[in-house]
């Protein structure tokens, strides 16, 4: 038994949203009890305990939309690379790495993430892979070092034809071969989708090859309108919109996650309600890439579930809700835009999202809910309650505030010092691998 208390506690839950000196009791991978701290000890006297120390104790972060295989990126120049739109972007930087990874840096490129992940409070990572260089068993690499690192993650690879149609099929069996994988796990912590890059880069024929191969439970995690190049494509050479051929192509659905959606109109808003189809909003990749601001507020007021992701561009979800909270804001020119919807997007989307995929209740704290849990050192200078939470963390804290990292009821990371995890030693072999990477890439 594990009780974590003496902080304020935000649980999420409606019922009992907030405790001014809290504790939540864990008993192995389930949240046994929450509560005030000073009756949970008398109630559980015996429970192992973890001082929040005056923090704030929360659920722990969800990101929907990640991309491993960025990790290697960080200090890359890769010679020629002069991009003039985000075809550009794609092809010469993004593409270009996928093209040279090896499982091997697949691994390490995970395990740097996942290691991020923990020291910023994200214990489930729904990630979208790409390594045309070595796609087979790519995804079990990944699986590795989650299991490694203790994390909870939904897997898929990004099917394309952009490197012809031998990868594709490849990528297909990859996905199929890891969903069944996935299964038949009973662990609750890892799942897969039938990943797909974009749809212009995907053809008719590999799309019906991909749903061959796919469970009907399982839906597809593919990249939407991120480009006004996806959109133009699609129009040219089928004459309809995006959404109007995954629709064709029976992709949307409930199981089904659509990244980014800036190029979307109302009529595919509609579908997209219509069928229960997921969409994730990644505000930071799309102003790096200059690929526009997307509708996403009316997308959330609209019904549509809604969750927030990083795009591999951070590990830290909150650097995203701050740009989310001012991106909205700017181009709408509206103050008021995005105070609720982001961090219902972030606090409820990702959550509903990921119980699509996870059995045990996600991003909530109360009665047999996950034990994913962390605890920040954020000290309020302002009154704290359940009405003002989102507030305090907005303006307050950031991934690195997270100071305690508990995942399916076990300490990951403790008063920020990672738990049996040597980090000098996975920097020194990330580090190499990446090396080895950018020889690779540049001769």
């Amino acid at each position: 038994m594990l009780m974590i208390g003496n902080g304020r506690l935000v649980t999420r839950d409606a019922e009992q949203p907030f405790f001014e000196n809290g504790a939540v009791v864990i008993d192995g991978t389930t949240v046994k009890k929450v509560g005030d701290l000073e009756t949970l000890k008398k109630e559980f006297p015996d429970a192992e305990f973890v001082d929040a120390k005056g923090g704030v104790i929360m659920p722990a972060f969800i990101n929907t939309h990640e991309h491993i295989y960025s990790a290697m990126a960080r200090g890359l120049s890769i010679n020629g690379y002069d991009p003039k739109g985000f075809l550009d972007i794609l092809d010469g930087m993004w593409w270009t790495i996928d093209r040279h990874l090896t499982n091997e840096q697949t691994r390490q490129s995970a395990r740097v993430t996942y290691m991020d992940c923990i020291k910023n409070g994200v214990t489930t990572v729904f990630d979208h892979h790409a390594s045309f260089g070595e796609i087979k068993d790519s995804l079990f690499a990944i699986e590795d070092a989650a299991k490694e690192f203790g994390l909870r993650t939904c897997l898929c690879y990004e099917i394309s034809d952009r490197d012809g149609m031998d990868k594709a099929r490849e990528s297909v069996m990859e996905n199929a071969r890891w969903i069944r994988h996935a299964l038949a796990d009973d662990t609750d912590m890892i799942a897969g989708m039938m990943g797909m890059h974009a749809q212009f880069t995907i053809s008719d024929e590999t799309m019906d090859l991909a749903a061959a191969n796919k469970p009907e439970e399982i839906g597809y995690h593919i990249h939407v309108a991120e480009g006004i190049e996806d959109l133009h494509d699609c129009l040219k050479k089928y004459g309809k919109r995006i959404v109007d051929r995954l629709m064709d192509k029976n992709i949307l659905g409930s199981k089904t996650l659509l990244g980014h959606c800036i190029y979307v109109n109302p009529h595919e808003m509609e579908l997209i309600k219509e069928t229960d189809t997921m969409v994730v909003h990644n505000p930071e990749s799309n102003m790096g890439n200059a690929c526009g601001c997307p509708p996403t507020m009316e997308i959330v007021h609209r019904g549509i579930l809604t969750g927030l992701g990083t795009d591999g561009y951070t590990q830290d979800i909150l650097e995203s809700y701050k740009v989310a909270n001012v991106l909205h804001k700017h181009h709408l020119c509206d103050a008021n835009a995005a105070w609720g919807e982001v961090p219902q997007m972030l606090f409820e989307g990702n959550a509903k999202i990921a119980n699509r995929y996870f059995k045990k209740q996600l991003g909530v704290l109360k009665e047999g809910a996950a034990a994913d849990v962390i605890v920040t050192d954020y000290i309020p200078r302002t009154p704290m309650n359940a009405s003002n939470v989102n507030s305090h963390i907005l303006f307050g804290m950031t991934g690195r505030s997270v100071v305690t990292t508990v995942c399916n009821g076990k300490i990951l990371m403790k008063d920020r010092e990672l738990l049996g995890i040597d980090e000098e030693k996975v920097l020194y072999e990330v580090r190499n691998a990446a090396a080895d990477l950018a020889k690779s890439i540049n001769g």
